[in-house]
């Protein structure tokens, strides 16, 4: 069957574009060529697009109001793969030193996971785990 889509962007609306590129490529390493004039702004990590989107530009350009979570946005998260579970709890700690808010402290599930949770300046939720001791 032929494919129709592919997945390859996470958007995300900001109170403050230039806090969330600060926040994003200090604590996780994305890249941007953004100039600090453009409404949005594309990041890089690798593969993983994220496109930054000020809230009130985007409800001027469909033309509708939105209602945003306050505090932690627990409708979805970001998450990133790292290889062992020291690095768990080294990027955990590097994301704290770069701004992030922590949810969850590192905690290895009974599932086999090492774990954790820090949310961005928006309040978006973001996973740093792994399978690997």
């Amino acid at each position: 069957m032929k494919e129709r889509f592919k997945f390859n962007t996470v958007g995300l609306f900001t109170r403050d574009n230039k806090a969330t590129v600060e926040f994003y490529t200090k604590a996780f390493g994305f890249t941007t060529d953004w100039d600090g004039i453009q409404s949005n702004v594309e990041m890089m990590l690798g593969d993983m697009r994220i496109i930054l989107f000020p809230r009130d530009a985007f409800e001027q350009m469909v033309a509708r109001k939105f209602q945003y979570p306050e505090g932690f946005n627990g409708t979805m998260e970001l998450a990133f793969d790292v290889p062992t579970f020291a690095d768990v709890d080294k990027e955990y700690q590097h994301a704290l030193s770069n701004g992030a808010a922590s949810v969850l402290s590192p905690t290895t599930e009974p599932w086999g996971q090492r774990t954790c949770y820090v949310a961005d300046p928006d309040g978006n939720l973001i996973e740093i785990g792994s399978f690997t001791k």
